[in-house]
Formats: C-alpha cells, sequence, structure tokens
C-alpha cells in the first residue's frame, strides 16, 4: 500500500472526528514539514483535536476504511456474490454475449471508466438490498461514460432524460446538471429501479420499463392480458431496442460471472473507495481545482462532470470527488494557495441585447463571451439571461446562490425579422444538411434544439427559426408540395374513372389531354351498341364529369 493513499485515507478519518489545525503538507506537496511533524505517527492522527479552514472540507464514509483492517478483495468477486436476478436465457442473450465478448478492445475501455464508479454503486445496492447486476447496468446505458448524451437527450451513465432528471430532483441549470453528478443520479437511478420492481415485481419488466417507460409496459401487459397471453418479458411486444435491452445486461453479466468462459480478461480493481468527497465555499475554476488536486483535467471532470460552466460554485454546495491520493494534497493546496480561486462572473441582461453591444458595454472581448457561453454567431440574449463573463472591476464576486439556482441562458436569432418553423428531418439528413436547406447556420440549428451532436434520426422534429424571406420559401414549397400532390391524385381519380369506363357496358376513354390547369377536354368514344348502331362521342368540359353506364354515357 502507498504511504501517500494511507496518509490521505486517515487524514480523512482524522477529518471526520472534526479535527485539524493549519495545514500539514501532505507527502510530495510543496514546503517541507517540520520535523516535529515529520516525527507524527499517521495513525495517531485519529486522536488529533483541531479545526480547518472554512475554505473546504473532506467527507469519506467511515466504513469506506473497513479495508484498512484486512486484505483487499476484487470488486468483481463482490458484485458475483450479490447476483440475485433470475437469468435470461435465449437466442438474442446469446447474440449479445457474443458480441461483447468478440470486442476485448471496447470491453477493456468500459471496464477502465467503470473502476472510478463501480465501488460506489455497489455500496449502495448492498445498503438497499438490491441485486448488483444493476451494478452493471451503465455499461449497457452508457458505457459507464458520465458525459454521455443521447439524440433524445438522455445525459449521463445512468441516461436521465430532463423530464425524469426532474422527477427525481437532479437540478439541470445553467452551472450545473446532476444527471451527470456521479452521486446524485447513481441515487436517483437505484431510486427509479427500485420504484419500477415495486410496480412490476420482476426485475426483468423493471429494467423494460428503465428503457420504455412504465406507461407503455403497463399498456403492453394490459394488452397481453386482455388476449389471455403470458406477461413476463419475454412474451411482451415492445421496441427492438427494449427487446435487446435486458439480454444486453445479461450478456455482461455471463462474461463477468465467468470471463475465461468467454475469452475476456478483466482488469483487478480493488473493492475498496476510488474518491472522497470535497466540499468547497469558494467558487473556484475548474481548470484551477484540477491543478491544486494535482490531476489532468480530463481526470477531473471524469469524477466530476456535472458542472457545465469552468467555474465550480461554492453558492451551490458542490461536492467535488477526488481520488484518494488527491484529496489530502487538494486540501493542503487549496489552503494555502493565495492567488484568486475563480476568474469568472455573471451577469443578467434587462432586455434583449445582442453580445457585441454586452461586450462592449462590460469592456471584454466579444468573442471570449460567445465561446464561455456557448453562443453562435446570428445570436443575441433574450432578457434575463444570465452569461459568464472574465471577472474585473465592479464584477469581483462569488456568484450568489439565487443566482446560482435561476440561472438561464435564453437566445433567439439576431435577425430584423425571423418565423418559427417546425421540420421533420429525412432519414439522410445531418445538423449541417438541415442547415443549408433553411439557409441558417448549423451552430443555430443545435442551439434551437439543444442538440450535442450533428447527426439526427429520420422523423425527428426540428425547430428552426427562419428569416422571413426563408419562411416565404418554406410557405411557397409547401403550397407547391401541396399543389403536386392534389395534382396527382386528381390524376389518379381520373384514371381510376378511365378504368371504370373502359371495362363497362357503355362508354370508354380513349384520349385525355389538358393544357395549363384552367382547362381540360375529353374526347369519349361511345362502344357500338347491340345492333350495329354507330358510336357516339361525347365532349365534356373540364368542370363535368362523365359517368359510364351499361347504356351509354350521361353526362353531368
Amino acid at each position: 500500500m502507498k504511504i501517500g493513499r494511507l496518509l490521505a485515507v486517515v487524514a480523512c478519518a482524522a477529518l471526520l472526528a472534526a479535527c485539524a489545525s493549519t495545514p500539514t503538507p501532505p507527502e510530495g506537496a510543496d514546503g517541507a514539514a517540520t520535523a516535529q511533524t515529520a516525527k507524527r505517527d499517521p495513525l495517531n492522527t485519529l486522536s488529533d483535536k483541531s479545526a480547518l479552514s472554512s475554505t473546504s472540507t473532506i467527507n469519506v464514509d467511515q466504513g469506506g476504511l473497513d479495508w484498512l483492517r484486512g486484505p483487499s478483495n476484487d470488486i468483481w468477486d463482490r458484485i458475483r456474490r450479490g447476483f440475485a436476478m433470475t437469468d435470461l436465457e435465449g437466442t438474442l442473450v446469446d447474440d449479445r454475449t457474443q458480441w461483447y465478448a468478440q470486442r476485448p478492445e471496447y470491453m477493456e475501455r468500459m471496464v477502465g471508466r467503470s473502476s472510478r464508479y463501480l465501488y460506489h454503486i455497489v455500496e449502495e445496492l448492498e445498503q438497499r438490498k438490491m441485486p448488483t447486476e444493476l451494478a452493471l447496468l451503465p455499461f449497457v446505458e452508457s458505457a459507464f461514460n458520465p458525459q454521455a448524451q443521447s439524440t433524445a437527450k438522455a445525459a449521463g451513465m445512468w441516461q436521465f432524460i430532463p423530464s425524469t432528471g426532474k422527477s427525481y430532483n437532479l437540478k439541470q441549470n445553467m452551472f450545473r446538471d446532476e444527471r451527470r453528478d456521479v452521486l446524485a443520479s447513481t441515487d436517483a437511478a437505484l431510486d427509479y429501479l427500485a420504484r419500477l420492481y415495486d410496480m412490476f415485481g420482476d426485475w426483468h419488466l423493471a429494467l423494460a420499463a428503465y428503457n420504455w417507460g412504465e406507461g407503455a409496459v403497463s399498456r403492453a401487459i394490459a394488452r397481453n392480458q386482455a388476449r389471455g397471453l403470458p406477461t413476463d418479458y419475454a412474451s411482451l411486444p415492445m421496441p427492438n431496442e427494449t427487446r435487446y435491452y435486458v439480454p444486453k445486461l445479461q450478456a455482461v453479466k455471463n462474461i463477468i460471472a465467468n470471463p475465461a468462459a468467454y475469452g475476456v480478461k478483466l482488469p483487478e480493481i480493488p473493492d475498496h473507495p476510488y474518491f472522497v468527497t470535497v466540499t468547497t465555499s469558494r467558487d473556484i475554476d475548474v481548470n484551477l481545482a484540477a491543478k491544486l488536486a494535482d490531476m489532468s483535467v480530463e481526470e477531473f471532470k471524469a469524477l466530476n462532470p456535472s458542472f457545465n460552466r469552468p467555474v465550480i460554485l461554492g453558492a451551490s454546495n458542490p461536492q467535488i470527488l477526488l481520488p484518494f491520493d488527491n484529496a489530502e494534497r487538494f486540501q493542503y493546496n487549496l489552503n494555502t494557495y493565495r492567488g484568486g480561486l475563480s476568474s469568472w462572473a455573471a451577469v443578467t441582461v434587462d432586455s434583449r441585447e445582442r453580445v457585441e453591444s454586452l461586450a462592449a458595454r462590460l469592456n471584454v472581448d466579444a468573442d471570449t463571451l460567445r465561446e464561455i457561453n456557448s453562443i453562435p454567431k446570428g445570436m443575441r440574449l433574450k432578457a434575463g439571461s444570465t452569461v459568464m463573463i472574465p471577472r474585473s472591476g465592479r464584477h469581483d464576486q462569488d456568484i450568489s446562490a439565487t443566482l446560482a439556482d435561476s440561472a438561464m441562458l435564453a437566445m433567439e436569432p439576431d435577425l430584423p425579422d425571423a418565423r418559427r418553423v417546425v421540420v421533420r428531418a429525412s432519414r439522410r439528413d445531418t445538423v449541417a444538411s438541415v442547415a443549408r436547406r433553411y439557409g441558417v447556420s448549423a451552430g443555430q440549428v443545435q442551439s434551437w434544439n439543444k442538440l450535442s451532436g450533428t447527426k439526427l434520426v429520420a422523423g425527428q422534429s426540428l425547430v428552426l427559426m427562419v428569416p422571413v424571406r426563408g419562411a416565404g420559401a418554406v410557405r411557397a414549397a409547401r403550397a407547391e408540395r401541396a399543389d403536386r400532390a392534389e395534382r396527382a391524385d386528381r390524376s389518379e381519380r381520373s384514371e381510376q374513372a378511365s378504368r371504370k369506363e373502359s371495362t363497362g357496358k357503355g362508354a370508354r376513354v380513349v384520349r385525355v389531354s389538358a393544357k395549363g390547369e384552367a382547362r381540360q377536354r375529353a374526347v369519349v368514344e361511345a362502344s357500338p351498341r347491340r345492333g350495329g348502331k354507330a358510336p357516339a362521342v361525347a365532349k365534356v368540359s373540364a368542370k363535368t364529369t362523365t359517368k359510364a353506364g351499361g347504356k351509354g354515357v350521361k353526362a353531368r
């Protein structure tokens, strides 16, 4: 065991007992410890009595220190011991199991990401007495990527859509999206899964509802009951995505249960906490927080993916997750740091305003303002919008709790006049192709529809703010399509009437010609009647119709 890790964990335990004094430099920190400090037995710090600076505190679950008292087991063994769901069998399970087993690099990436989060998830499941198979669900949902976002706007490793996230008290505002927060989203996901199990009494159905929605699963069960059919997961009609959903989880379970049988080698993940929770009462830049913790920004964001802006707001009581080896170092460096912690402030505009005019009024760079707030060119701010600006002069205070909770950023096209148009994407459409078609930018399409990627699905609805001239073109195109459809329908009805006449006992159409859209002449030749009488020809104006009967032609 590394001495650094031991010192970090022991220091965290000491803090739980509300102890500390002037911070002691951790191993490897800048500045040397005094001789007296160097001689202290780290294990005796559990009885120290002191108080930390109010800048930050570190918290760790006391149960997380159990691994100090005995040998560390592998987290996979613990997960296997907690398996409690009925195994699902069938060709879909076999297919998905082979799919995962034949992609060792993909499995390696997923497992590598999961090593940060698995211990916490398993701890939560065991406290709730829930099956540990559910710790594998993020493999299926997001490949354990807390930054993942779907085309349906589901976010985080548990893939909450905005509405469900709000139902489970996951904050979603300008500064933070707790659907990506490791602790908050895990707590919400397990609450949701427990509620679904209570509803359906079956874990397979609960998982189907997690993917498809409880209403959809309830209706599918009701339909099968009305038909006298079974109502288990395998018997319900459902979309392909949901049909494959539980087999995917079963496939991952099969591989974790017996990796050697599928030629998979799982890396060892120690069965002890990966991170501790750090809190701060001051605003601090994300980049600075990573630096003080001696971490790369990428690794810091992997544990703290919920922060939407480059600053962590102290007023929102943030929980910053740090590995054990970095927590004590962060604590010391933060409490001894003498520079400014945050480079950013926030302002709210009272009326709609262009970015350039706001930048000139605040004496900041317009491009910086656009970049930091993700404002596409050609867009202006709506009244009540909050934007981040560099700290300077009178804007040199931490962002208040009220602003942190209520801040929103709303934009509209910076055009003299524009109209809202809703279009549907075709099978081959992308954000760029739709933007070109309607004369707007790809960034605008993404902003109006809150899209993070460039791919679209067939039938996906998109809101566009098209200039008046463009809106007129859209209306003209719609009118032209409607006109073509009407002419095609008219032509089809005419052909149907012609076929009916040609097969009747009376007249048959031999030629139809049209000139323009206002005039039409039909030449109808009557069939010879019995008795050898000469055929009759009737001319019908464009506003009349012909009706063929068994005794000749009747015009009306």
